[in-house]
């Protein structure tokens, strides 16, 4: 495990690369302003200087984490359909879990972090920023398709918020016994919520 940061960096992509790292390695801890950085090598002021808030740190760190382990290209290939690239981006976001756990090992780990003792600043920060880059992710896909005319003009926002539900819902049911299989649910739900976006119709006023 490297445990200091690589040659040439500065001091701002010092602290990024400690907390991603570090994120990294204990996916259920949010590393502190001093953690992070003494990983980096820096003092906490410069921390603090160039991420004012654990807020900062957080988004920052994650689009980082989220564009390494979820490259979403295809969203830009016009010769898939639409649909088909809006659930595949879904998918991608429901594959999401901790590192060598299966769904009930990663939503325990999860509940046993946010949800049955209270979160503390720093986890509810984690996971807020967590949610604001799923969000952010999928707004971004479906801003592509409105471009090519796929989507009708609308709330991205609150399109994503909707499709971010779906896909929360469908990774919760991973973990409890199903009569079905649970990819071929998921992606019946997927196709549908997609479909459901895709084929909105525009506002009366703009009729």
């Amino acid at each position: 495990m490297t445990t200091q940061p690589p040659e040439g960096l500065n001091s701002r992509e010092r602290i990024l690369w400690a907390a991603t790292t570090m994120l990294g390695e204990a996916p259920s801890t949010t590393p502190s302003v001093r953690a992070v950085a003494a990983r980096a090598g820096v003092s906490a002021g410069s921390v603090q200087h160039h991420f004012p808030t654990q807020r900062e740190l957080m988004d920052e760190a994650l689009v980082l984490i989220y564009d390494l382990v979820l490259p979403d290209e295809s969203v830009h290939d016009s010769s898939i359909p639409a649909r088909d690239r809006l659930v595949g981006s879904l998918q991608r976001l429901l594959s999401l879990t901790v590192e060598g756990l299966d769904p009930r090992d990663a939503w325990g780990q999860a509940f046993d972090r946010y949800v049955r003792p209270a979160p503390t600043d720093s986890a509810r920060e984690e996971y807020l920023a967590s949610g604001r880059e799923l969000l952010r992710r999928i707004e971004y896909c479906l801003t592509v398709l409105q471009g090519e005319g796929a989507l009708v003009p609308g709330d991205n926002s609150l399109r994503a918020r909707f499709l971010h539900t779906v896909v929360s819902g469908l990774s919760i049911a991973q973990v409890f016994p199903a009569e079905t299989s649970h990819l071929a649910t998921e992606l019946e739900v997927l196709r549908a919520a997609a479909e459901y976006v895709l084929n909105e119709q525009p506002p009366a006023e703009s009729l």
